[in-house]
């Protein structure tokens, strides 16, 4: 796909609320900017509240035929909609990777597993059951889930087609209609996927509006007529969310950031958990911009240096480059303010006194480049070991005491993920106990077991994704008390009001 393309994006038709393609209601845009080139690319809306308000409007219009619909058949909608999004794999990947500036051949996978979360909400379409109460003869009860009805999604710029298509089946397939909004930095995939979704969900189900979050984020919620609103993203705008849901008392889910440990053991094979460190900062798909990272390494100080000596050689041999070329490992960072936060962060680093055993992190021009930095001799007291840097960033940090490393792998006011990598599978489980974390891998490599539920504790967020509790968290119970009035009637044991024999 040429960037031509991409400019054929029409701001005055670029969002789509109640099946139509409209601008902003003010006229004012965005700038889409490749992050390889530094280019301008295209233009986008930069959605008003107003323009949020026609997208509730439009999404509580559809919401009476869409609840109504049979969950089946809104599974078999869901199931439509992944294969066309299948069909357009190779096109949707290279409008995120210059969108977003993530290797090419990542965005490939996100795009494939979109398709596996549409479709594994889709086939849980029917699970979504209720209960019944029996309280003697002449009284029971039964519980439904019923949808909220218009749900808000508002989704980061890490992984944005994915997360534009994963992130929105479950609500769908639960009833609910649905106004996304994208990032502001990486909006233009999940346009594509409006036009995609035209063709196949009825109109007002599905609606987009791209803008800035202090704008539409904050419109969306703050809605009335959005009773449940889902963000992913960082945690001041997460408390932002949740004190903005609060005066309408929303159902607000938050999936927020991490500060993740990876703890080596001392019989851990070295080279074994230095791949394993790299492919859980997720590096070479998305420049180490994802919440589950493990940009936390407590190594034993016994393996400190043998593992320190194979990270270096796993992290030098990745390419930095043109996040369109296929044996390309690391492309540039999203945005320019986000560039500048991680350099900064960079900076900082070795200002308290960390060592990088790496090169510095300088960036190539033009692009927002910046190679994998590798920290040694960092603190528990630096910024490095306790803010989420969401980039090419690790700190290595040795240990021999092991309640003292486990005080510091908890000493943080996030709780997403950890990684245990040891032989002994009863230390492993015995840790993995105490860490205060949603997801714990034992000998893992970032990757999740698929469906399983995914979510943080304390700061990290409220509620879990990618399971059928995704699903649950998009409907409410609602308890049927019935009673059964008088007595039965006296003719109630002869064999004509049975229907028996004569």
């Amino acid at each position: 796909m040429e960037p031509s393309v991409i400019t054929e994006i029409n701001p005055e038709q670029a969002m789509y609320i109640g099946g139509s393609w409209c601008a902003s209601s003010d006229r004012s845009t965005i700038d889409c900017i490749n992050p390889a080139t530094e280019q301008r690319i295209a233009r986008i809306p930069d959605a008003t509240e107003d323009d949020v308000d026609r997208a509730v409007q439009a999404a509580s219009d559809a919401l009476p035929v869409w609840r109504a619909m049979p969950a089946v058949r809104r599974a078999d909608l869901l199931y439509q909609l992944a294969d066309a999004i299948a069909e357009r794999r190779e096109e949707l990947a290279r409008l995120d990777t210059i969108d977003s500036g993530n290797p090419l051949r990542a965005m490939a996978d996100d795009v494939s597993g979109a398709c596996r979360e549409v479709r594994l909400f889709a086939g849980l379409a029917t699970e979504m059951k209720g209960a019944s109460v029996s309280d003697g003869n002449d009284r029971f009860a039964y519980a439904l889930r019923e949808p909220y009805g218009v749900v808000g999604r508002i989704i980061p710029f890490n992984h944005p087609f994915k997360f534009a298509a994963g992130k929105t089946a479950a609500a769908l397939v639960a009833g609910n209609t649905v106004v996304l909004k994208p990032s502001e930095h990486t909006s233009l995939s999940a346009i594509r996927l409006a036009e995609i979704s035209s063709q196949i969900l009825p109109r007002g189900t599905f609606n987009v509006v791209t803008g800035r979050g202090a704008r539409a984020g904050a419109a969306i919620a703050a809605h009335p007529g959005i009773p449940r609103v889902a963000f992913t993203g960082g945690l001041t705008a997460g408390r932002a969310v949740l004190r903005a849901g609060a005066d309408t008392i929303k159902h607000v889910s938050l999936e927020l950031g991490g500060k993740n440990p990876m703890i080596v053991f001392p019989d851990a094979d070295p080279a074994t958990a230095a791949r394993a460190a790299v492919a859980g900062m997720n590096l070479a798909r998305s420049q180490g911009q994802s919440c589950q990272s493990n940009s936390r390494i407590l190594v034993h100080a016994d393996v400190h240096q043998a593992f320190l000596d194979e990270l270096l050689g796993v992290v030098s041999a990745l390419r930095v480059g043109d996040p369109l070329e296929l044996d390309t490992d690391i492309g540039p960072l999203a945005f320019r303010e986000h560039f500048d936060r991680v350099r900064r962060h960079i900076a900082t680093g070795k200002a308290e006194g960390a060592h990088p055993v790496t090169a510095d992190g300088a960036e190539r021009s033009p692009g927002l480049f910046v190679n994998p930095v590798v920290f040694d001799g960092v603190s528990a007291t630096m910024a490095l070991a306790r803010e989420e840097i969401f980039g090419p960033v690790l700190s290595v940090i040795p240990w021999t005491d092991y309640e003292a490393m486990i005080r510091l792998a908890n000493d943080t006011p996030y709780g997403l993920t950890a990684n245990i990598w040891t032989r002994d599978l009863t230390m492993a489980h015995y840790t993995a106990a105490r860490i205060e974390a949603g997801y714990v891998w034992i000998n893992g490599s970032g990757k999740r077991v698929f469906g399983t539920p995914f979510g943080g504790y304390k700061h990290s967020g409220i509620g879990k994704e990618g399971s059928l509790e995704e699903v649950l968290g998009y409907t409410r119970h609602k308890v049927v008390a019935v009673g059964l009035p008088g007595q039965p009637g006296p003719n109630m044991n002869s064999s004509t009001q049975h229907g028996g024999m004569a």
